[in-house]
């Protein structure tokens, strides 16, 4: 058993940046998903969801914090999902992430609503730390490495 798992692993790893391309496919695509009838709902779109800042005690420009959940999920998640400022894209989707958990949290919805912020934000911090992967726009314009280093041990 031990040697199937030594080969399937030493076979797996050498296609990291293939696994990395489908990571960001899949959530870049979500988040665009979501993001879209927001960043395209309008002013009356945007005062509805930026209503929820106002347990954090800020009431004016709600208008302007309704669309930016809009913006770093479908332009964030776009960049996410085609390897493009990759690691800003992160930081504003954790920081997008942080605000809909804590929101959420302080209007009491419950751990089971708030918990998929919590999980996507912690997905976003792995990912800036991973970098986008050989198959990004990044790495085509040099902005990243596409050549990293991994070190594995297998016994």
């Amino acid at each position: 058993m031990n040697k199937i798992m030594v080969a399937l692993s030493q076979r797996i790893s050498s296609h990291l940046d293939i696994g990395l391309l489908i990571f960001r496919l899949g959530i870049g695509g979500m988040f665009m998903w979501h993001g879209f009838p927001k960043i395209t709902g309008g002013v009356v779109k945007w005062a509805i969801l930026g209503k929820s800042m106002e347990v954090l005690g800020i009431h004016s420009g709600l208008v302007f914090w309704g669309f930016m959940p809009g913006f770093a999920e479908f332009v964030g998640g776009l960049c996410f999902l085609l390897g493009f400022f990759y690691r800003p894209a992160c930081l504003l989707l954790v920081s997008n992430m942080f605000m809909a958990f804590t929101t959420q949290t302080l209007e009491g919805t419950g751990m089971l609503k708030a918990a998929q912020s919590f999980e996507d934000g912690f997905s976003f911090i792995g990912a800036f730390f991973v970098g986008p992967g050989k198959y990004s726009i990044d790495a085509y314009l040099g902005f990243h490495s596409s050549e990293q280093k991994h070190y594995y041990r297998i016994s």
